[in-house]
């Protein structure tokens, strides 16, 4: 599918697909949780997030734990992809590919063709969420750039670099301390909970490209660039240097 494709759906608040899922969350998508409980980013992490803030969390019921009966507590502030559901979206520097995604079974939601899936996914208030991606990924050659600066990859074998680079990523426990990873997703903690959202972003990309330039450690840089291209939908080899 594209954004041309004929696609509608209408959700009627059912609470199936708020189950049993692995939602993958940006930085941005943090920030809105955030800021949707009144609460910091820091909090909203240790609240509704696991793997050091790129994961949402779900209940030993399988519930999302933002999930109150069928009610979202965080609606106003939902991720991209609960936004986006039940599309989905594949992320490469070529561009992107729309998936429509299996009804989960006795849902209620209703679909049809009376629009575009560009026409949905612009309904769901996902402008700021794709500006916001933007702005991260422009933080991927940085931390690639730097990786490839300090790594003697005559020297070090580079699929065996990146593939532990991967594997430290992906862990949601027993994984190595990495205060990039944890600056990632604490937006306040580096932006200082700026005025505005735009603002808080903007002095959070700045800052995580400050620290960054100043990693010296390799793999644990390279294990947060792998974590930063993840939580942005893109595969972990957009990141890889020498792929």
């Amino acid at each position: 599918m594209d954004r041309q494709s004929r696609f509608s759906y209408q959700c009627n608040q059912c609470g199936l697909c708020c189950h049993a899922k692995v939602i993958t969350l940006s930085p941005y998508d943090v920030l809105r949780i955030a800021r949707a409980r009144s609460i910091a980013t820091s909090e909203a992490v240790r609240r509704y997030t696991l793997r050091r803030g790129s994961l949402l969390r779900f209940g030993e019921d399988g519930g999302c734990v933002a999930l109150s009966g069928s009610r979202c507590t965080v609606h106003e502030g939902r991720p991209l992809a609960c936004r986006l559901y039940p599309l989905g979206i594949e992320r490469t520097e070529a561009g992107e590919r729309l998936i429509r995604l299996d009804p989960e079974p006795g849902s209620r939601g209703t679909y049809g063709a009376e629009a575009t899936a560009g026409d949905f996914i612009d309904a769901q208030g996902t402008k700021p969420y794709f500006e916001a991606l933007e702005t991260y990924r422009a933080l991927i050659p940085a931390f690639r750039a730097r990786v490839e600066s300090i790594v003697d990859f005559e020297r070090i074998e580079p699929r065996d670099f990146w593939r532990r680079a991967v594997v430290e990523a992906l862990l949601e426990s027993n994984y190595d301390p990495n205060p990039l990873i944890d600056a990632i997703f604490d937006p306040d903690g580096l932006g200082r909970a700026r005025e505005t959202e735009s603002e808080t972003i903007r002095a959070h990309v700045e800052k995580l490209a400050e620290m960054a330039s100043r990693e010296d450690d390799a793999e644990r840089l390279a294990a947060a660039a792998v974590a930063l291209a993840i939580s942005l939908g893109y595969a972990p080899g957009e990141v890889i240097v020498g792929r």
